[in-house]
């Protein structure tokens, strides 16, 4: 049932699968960041770069905020993929319904905090006073359409997690279409600078929230539910609430790792700030590819651990591996040849120019430590192994504050010690993450053996 809509990942090429899943995610992934970088590039040139600075300090805060339901919609997709594996379509149609309260609920809990605490923690951050209003009314708009962000990434999670990369990207292209229309509409036309952007951005989510819902109960069987299904389960909200909420507290604890380092970004001016948001946006595009790589390493995983086939994630893995190697190496002089034309697209100034030139370089070494992150993660992830993404989250917010604090405050570094402890953050992460995939404790964490 719903075969068409679907893709059955335990036959057949690894590399294959692995490759065609995650190319329409690089698509669709690459748009969805048209969000951020549209905003970045509407505000940097046509309000000027303090009004940048102000959209930049809450990308730490948005991501903390964004993660806390985008974590819970990773782990019901996780969960499905498990079943779909093991060919329970019951249990995936029940764990769908479910999926409903958990999100709301979490959407609604996390969007009232995000709006409450704007401006206390936007001052804990160091903010400079002059643009604390525009950045405090950017968090708190973008906070108010996280019940949009956590519907659109609870259908596309469960829709990828039965094989279908394509579909979700479709409402992306369109909600980013819409975006980049809207934001110099509401700029330049209406002249509402950070606020126009940040609306923007949630009208364009709230449409492929509701474009992507409405696909999904017309064209996949799995959505329609019977008035049985859909009374809340108490085994089904639990598991996605065991596997979702460490994936979670993983991205909120990267993200207060991310706020920490914004605030020593902070007390350094507007000028390094608004560098950093620069890099910031370069980083999000960059990291595109490897994230598609290990959204369909985490689809791939935890159908064939569904499917009892380990084996067969071992070698995807290896060859995965190989793609980060030579994604890696082929964005290197693209850094090094075309990094002021790069960031030369956001701002005008020069200094600010100068400086991200500087930073992209440093941070284009690391790439390959980036990737390498994405990769055991996100396998680890699809196999159930939750008791690692606390410790993950652990280690980058020990290596950006531990890092952050030292290098910044090397009279030889300065400054470029931001750059370097992102880097080497990326570095040592990695270095934690590959580890645990080969102690292979993941093999005996599957929920649906489990249980």
């Amino acid at each position: 049932m719903g075969k068409r809509n679907t893709v059955d990942m335990t036959s057949g090429s690894p590399a294959g699968h692995i490759l065609k899943f995650a190319l329409p995610l690089l698509v669709g992934n690459l748009f969805q960041q048209l969000y951020n970088m549209v905003d970045s590039l509407v505000v940097g040139n046509f309000v000027g770069a303090n009004a940048l600075a102000a959209v930049g300090s809450c990308g730490s805060m948005n991501f903390l905020f964004f993660s806390l339901s985008s974590g819970l919609a990773i782990g019901i997709g996780i969960i499905v993929a498990q079943f779909y594996g093991a060919k329970d379509e019951n249990s995936i149609r029940s764990t769908i319904a479910n999926s409903i309260y958990v999100l709301g609920a979490a959407a609604i809990v996390v969007s009232v905090l995000g709006i409450l605490l704007a401006e206390p923690l936007l001052r804990l951050l160091q903010t400079p006073d002059s643009i604390i209003g525009d950045a405090v009314l950017y968090m708190r708009t973008t906070c108010a359409g996280i019940i949009a962000i956590a519907l659109y990434n609870g259908v596309a999670s469960i829709l990828r997690a039965l094989g279908d990369a394509k579909t979700p990207l479709y409402f992306l292209i369109l909600a980013s279409i819409i975006n980049v229309v809207l934001d110099l509409l509401f700029v330049l036309q209406f002249e509402w600078s950070v606020f126009g952007v940040a609306f923007a951005t949630i009208i364009a989510q709230a449409v492929s929230a509701i474009t992507c819902i409405i696909y999904a109960y017309v064209k996949v069987p799995y959505f329609k539910l019977t008035k049985e299904q859909l009374r809340p389960q108490g085994d089904i909200i639990r598991r996605s609430f065991v596997l979702g909420v460490p994936l979670a507290l993983q991205n909120s604890m990267i993200a207060v790792s991310c706020m920490v380092l914004q605030g020593v970004v902070n007390t350094f001016g507007e000028t390094i700030m608004a560098a950093y948001t620069i890099i910031g946006r370069i980083e999000q595009v960059v990291q595109q590819p490897y994230s598609s790589l290990g959204t369909a390493i985490t689809t791939y995983t935890g159908q064939n651990v569904g499917a009892g086939k380990t084996e067969r994630v071992k070698q995807g893995f290896r060859q995965a591996v190989i793609m980060v190697v030579i994604f890696s190496i082929l964005l290197l002089p693209v850094a090094y040849i075309f990094g002021e034309q790069i960031i030369g697209a956001f701002v005008k100034e020069p200094e600010v120019i100068e400086i991200g030139v500087k930073a992209l370089r440093i941070n284009s070494l690391f790439y390959f430590g980036l990737g390498m992150i994405y990769v055991p993660r996100a396998l680890l992830n699809g196999a159930g192994d939750t008791g690692f993404a606390m410790m993950n989250g652990f280690t980058e917010v020990a290596c950006r504050i531990l890092y952050s604090q030292i290098l910044t405050r090397i009279p030889a570094l300065g400054y470029w010690g931001i750059w370097i402890t992102t880097g080497a953050t990326w570095a040592t992460t990695a270095i934690v993450c590959v580890i645990r995939y080969k102690k292979g404790k993941w093999q005996q964490k599957s929920l649906i053996h489990k249980s």
